[in-house]
């Protein structure tokens, strides 16, 4: 029986191959790529570039080597945002970018900072029971000075999954830039017919990999516009002191992660022989139960979308309790491990009115989830709360 019911923080268990191919890599490589010429140096390039391909073919991505690797999606965000606002600032132009109410920190902050050198932005406000963004009123916040527009695919929150094609076609010529946090790996993603100019994703959530992997997929031709926010090291044209221009080096200062690298591999290699349409149709069935079971249950409310359509396996519940007492208890009592607070998501938790609580408690599944965890979950939430009644 799964107790681990925290995949939208990192996914938990990994495949048996993830470990493994992290343990061969340290053991039988151990080499950082484009820094020699030796057999292991050259293995360690052929790691990175096996898994430059995979994230594209898992994405319908058009070229490898415009798939960048970061220390995290948190990382791949900062590179787009800040990235693409100095292009511009640089040319002493007007900067301003639009978001959502359901975006993360990882968004919220690097924005916040940017104000200090005169980056605007807006926050386009959704919809309070479902956490959908009216994707017309992203067409309104845009301005002639609009650079960017941003959008969390997947809600860390409520599990809303948005209308990323429809906001794509709105977005025109300005760049669109996805956080894949909570869906890459999860769901169906085509950058092509989703109109992504950039999506953030990390390795170590849903594509199943370890901590410290993350990217961030360039459409060809962005790199025109976005300027790197590290300078270093990239073993190539160690002739000149300046940072190279051409990808992926431009963004990749410094060794990789190549242990991380090696064992995301492994993750997108178990993702693509799964098939990603048939592990969200799992994922949507328990959610579906999840649902359906939760609906009997009247010690708590699913916050947010109340079908499996526009979501994916992420759900927030809202308690009378507070919601830290009640993940301790589910703890205590059931062994369940989930999450409570305000999941470094603000305007979302203000949006859906459950910020006054100190939050939610949050529960997401992963692709080792099955029917009967599902229905040990839902009665570890009905025990936990009778036990608060008492």
């Amino acid at each position: 029986m799964q107790t681990y019911f925290d995949n939208a923080a990192t996914s938990f268990p990994k495949p048996g191959a993830v470990c493994d191919a992290m343990l061969t890599y340290q053991t039988c490589c151990g080499a950082s790529p484009g820094r020699g010429e030796y057999d292991r140096a050259r293995q360690a390039s052929e790691t990175l570039e096996k898994c430059r391909s995979l994230l594209c073919e898992l994405v319908n991505a058009p070229q490898s080597k415009h798939c960048i690797f970061t220390l995290n999606c948190s990382d791949a965000l900062n590179l787009a945002i800040v990235g693409i606002a100095d292009h511009f600032l640089q040319r002493n132009e007007l900067v301003h970018i639009v978001t959502t109410a359901m975006d993360h920190n990882s968004v919220l902050r690097p924005l916040d900072a940017l104000q200090t050198r005169g980056v605007t932005h807006t926050i386009v406000n959704v919809d309070s029971d479902t956490g959908l963004v009216n994707p017309s009123d992203i067409a309104i916040a845009i301005t002639p000075h609009t650079r960017l527009i941003v959008v969390a695919h997947g809600s860390n929150v409520t599990g809303t999954v948005q209308d990323i094609e429809l906001i794509g076609s709105i977005c025109g010529e300005i760049p669109f830039l996805v956080d894949a946090a909570q869906t890459m790996g999860h769901y169906p993603i085509d950058v092509q017919r989703m109109h992504i100019d950039l999506l953030a994703f990390p390795g170590h959530k849903g594509l199943l990999g370890p901590s410290g992997t993350g990217g961030l997929i360039l459409k060809p031709g962005i790199e025109q516009i976005l300027s790197p926010i590290r300078f270093g090291g990239t073993g190539s044209e160690s002739d000149s002191p300046s940072q190279p221009t051409t990808l992926p080096d431009k963004y990749e200062t410094g060794s990789h992660n190549m242990i991380g690298i090696a064992g995301l591999v492994a993750g997108l290699e178990w993702i693509l022989a799964q098939g990603v349409d048939t592990l969200q149709s799992r994922e949507q069935a328990l959610c579906s139960q999840f649902i359906e079971e939760m609906n009997q249950c009247s010690s708590a409310t699913i916050v947010g979308p109340q079908t499996i359509d526009n979501r994916c396996s992420v759900f927030s519940l809202d308690f009378e309790e507070n919601p830290h007492e009640i993940a301790k208890r589910l703890e205590e009592m059931s062994g369940v491990q989930s999450r409570a607070g305000l999941h470094c998501a603000p305007f979302a938790h203000q949006a859906m009115g459950t910020t006054v609580k100190g939050g939610t408690v949050r529960v997401s599944f992963g692709p080792f989830h099955t029917s009967n965890d599902i229905s040990f979950l839902v009665d570890a939430i009905s025990n936990a709360t009778q036990k608060v009644l008492i």
